[in-house]
């Protein structure tokens, strides 16, 4: 059942964050570590669906925006070997965050949406190497380093917002900055009852970049701190969860340039930002059936933070649904998933969506040698 079973939970997870808290697609990393076999080896993809749209607020004389978030795929491999008995070495490549956003309707200018024919794209990727020390049969701490590459590129045209010369266009492309970032965490485990229980904090990357002028601007990726448990809770079953915390009151993207015209006279705003820390909660049963199947029921939440939301978001908390299965033969395994996330409503200053959802299908294929 403990190896069995771990694949679900990994795939579950990344299910999730796939459409968490701001621009999150990926977890934590460090559950790799915890896979059974002296070698192991994944890739998996999530595809997501999603359907954000919504209708101009009271008093605002713009058009309906029509879906906003268009779909994406997230890839992600990792590699383990077990030095010897008590120390696994790991590495992952994955794409912590990221963001597709088009309005692709017409421009308020031509009667379509506030911020219609505004898009933006925003692209990450992570080269993560971890490190186990099982201490004893029960104790263990990790940790690693994270070399993260962030990109982007934006294009607004609202009534309100654009550049020192006043409202209209605004566009900014930006380079892949690559800074450093570490991960620490703890776990305690009672393997004859398939219980474990991991803490993994996070830290913050800051990355530099220039606006349209030259003037520099930080966007910073902020800390997190994941707590994973499990435990048998009958013969072939296990329940499994997570809660995971991310500052994200500290991401902000705001180049210099960038103004809004709102009050009659131009104030430098953010494009992005959050306006909230972010709470993520997960919990699933999973079961083994025979030698070779296995699967579980998982549910999500992050609640409604009640927020002002940014216009290229359109989304405020979450309520997910999800099941997974798993195929696995003593070298080999496959999993896959689906997922449905009933998106909470949310009002920007010019926007109420509502009836946002999204699906996500995920495969991972392992093998161990």
């Amino acid at each position: 059942m403990k190896t069995h079973l771990l694949a679900i939970t990994a795939l579950a997870l990344s299910g999730t964050f796939a459409q968490a808290g701001e621009i999150e697609r990926r977890g934590d990393p460090s559950v790799i570590l915890f896979e059974k076999g002296k070698n192991y080896a994944e890739i998996s993809v999530v595809h997501v669906d999603p359907s954000v749209s919504g209708t101009p607020l009271p008093g605002v004389p713009t058009g309906p925006t029509g879906n906003i978030q268009k779909s994406y795929r997230s890839f992600a491999g990792g590699y383990k070997h077990d030095l010897n008995d008590r120390v696994p070495l790991a590495f992952v490549i994955d794409e912590p965050v990221g963001a597709d956003v088009n309005y692709s309707t017409p421009s308020a200018f031509a009667g379509g949406a506030f911020f219609g024919t505004s898009n933006a794209v925003v692209e990450s990727v992570a080269f993560t190497g971890l490190a186990r020390y099982k201490a004893t049969d029960r104790f263990s701490v990790y940790g690693g380093l994270r070399y993260v590459g962030l990109s982007g590129n934006i294009f607004v045209l609202s009534p309100g917002t654009g550049g020192g010369a006043g409202p209209g266009p605004y566009s900014l492309s930006v380079n892949k900055d690559f800074q450093l970032g570490y991960l620490l965490g703890a776990a305690y485990e009672i393997p004859d009852i398939a219980l474990r229980v991991a803490l993994t904090y996070e830290s913050k990357t800051e990355h530099d970049f220039r606006d349209n002028t030259g003037a520099p601007f930080q966007v910073e990726l902020p800390q997190s701190v994941t707590l994973h448990a499990q435990t048998g809770i009958a013969a072939n079953t296990l329940l499994f969860g997570s809660v995971r915390w991310r500052e994200w009151t500290q991401f902000a993207v705001q180049p210099g340039d960038f103004f809004s015209f709102s009050t009659g006279v131009p104030v430098n705003v953010p494009i992005a930002s959050g306006p909230s820390d972010i709470w993520t909660y997960e919990l699933g049963i999973g079961r083994r059936f025979n030698e070779n199947w296995s699967g579980a029921i998982i549910l999500g939440y992050e609640e409604d933070q009640g927020d002002v939301v940014g216009n290229l978001s359109g989304k405020d908390g979450f309520f997910s649904y999800g099941l997974a299965a798993t195929y696995e033969t003593e070298a080999w395994e496959v999993t896959a998933g689906i997922r449905y996330f009933d998106i909470g409503d949310a009002n920007s200053n010019v926007t109420a969506f509502s009836g946002s959802d999204a699906f996500a299908f995920g495969t991972k294929v392992a093998f161990r040698f």
